[in-house]
């Protein structure tokens, strides 16, 4: 591996830094051999000096899709590892060539990751509108949306509601991050998969870290006058239209909302969190070690899938579907 400078850090952190809150993948596995994410105890934001660790693999960063105080993102990101999903990726970059948006791949352990980057950050809610409009018009399966009779997907998984358990995630996964929300985040690029101990690079550059930036450095970037027009007319597709939630309401019998922890057993306990089997996982045929999902101890409101499920899949797995609020 060659040098890694202070100067390749600062131009990393320009390319795909929106935020310095950052997670990072443990060095060892849990006891089901998986290396999950979790967010540093110090709460110490990102530094330089941290990226420069990353790019030279002594450690591995998550990096998160939203800055929260302008709801921008510098990128938007594809993250497909099903079978078949290299190819939904190969679909989906040429036909952004054909709308002048050029989408770097990048190699993945089980699949690809396709990123974007704009002139400068765009506004979460328009990558979101121009990638699922596009996704949805190929017809390449997307993770949690609504399945389509004839749609040659990977799987043909879905929830009650018949929304899809494999496919494409779009990052950002959000149009606005709430108060105190992190939104979800990706591998930051070129750094060390634990799991194997493999770097990914991008295919159409030398597998340095020097190298992998000058290629990045030098792609077109999306202007907000082009997501603009891309966007124009458009509207998010239904089922990618977030609930409003109303706050938890006393339920006949127990007298209590919805709580996970009524629906679901955990395994072990690690890293602040329960850990146990993700409902909507198990619907699919997945999550045979049982650790996909965690729940915060202190407060178990909060949980997350690691394999991407979303908490309305993982709800409506549990026959709990999240209530729409509506006027009265």
């Amino acid at each position: 591996m060659n040098q890694i400078t202070l100067e390749m850090a600062r131009q990393y952190h320009r390319l795909f830094v929106n935020r310095r809150a950052y997670t990072l993948q443990s060095m060892k596995p849990n006891p089901r051999g998986k290396h999950y994410y979790y967010r540093p105890r110090s709460r110490a934001p990102l530094t330089l000096e941290t990226l420069t660790q990353h790019l030279k693999g002594h450690l591995t960063l998550g990096l998160y899709a939203i800055n929260p105080e302008t709801q921008k993102s510098k990128w938007a990101a594809i993250d497909a590892d099903y079978e078949g999903s290299v190819e939904h990726l190969l679909q989906l970059q040429w036909e952004f060539s054909r709308n002048g948006v050029t989408a770097a791949l990048e190699a993945s352990r089980r699949g690809g990751h396709l990123w974007m980057f704009g002139e400068e950050p765009l506004p979460a809610r328009l990558w979101r509108l121009y990638i699922l409009d596009v996704a949805k018009r190929l017809q390449v399966p997307i993770k949690g949306g609504l399945a389509v009779t004839g749609l040659a997907s990977s799987s043909s998984a879905v929830t009650r509601t018949g929304r899809l358990l494999d496919g494409i995630e779009v990052l950002p996964k959000q149009d606005i991050l709430e108060e105190g929300a992190l939104g979800n985040g990706l591998r930051g690029p070129m750094g060390v998969h634990r799991a194997n101990g493999r770097r990914y690079w991008f295919g159409t550059a030398a597998p340095t870290v020097a190298a992998q930036i000058t290629y990045l450095q030098g792609l077109p970037r999306v202007s907000a006058a082009q997501i603009l027009s891309l966007t124009e007319g458009l509207s998010l597709p239904p089922e990618f239209v977030p609930a409003s939630r109303i706050p938890p309401q006393p339920v006949p019998g127990n007298g209590r909302g919805f709580r996970i922890l009524d629906h679901v057993k955990f395994r072990f306990r690690m890293s602040g969190n329960y850990w146990g089997r993700c409902p909507s996982c198990a619907a699919a045929g997945r999550d045979k070690s049982g650790d996909n999902l965690a729940i915060l101890i202190k407060d178990p409101r909060f949980y997350k899938c690691w394999a991407g499920c979303s908490r309305e899949m993982i709800r409506e797995s549990l026959g709990q579907p999240i209530r729409e609020w509506k006027a009265s």
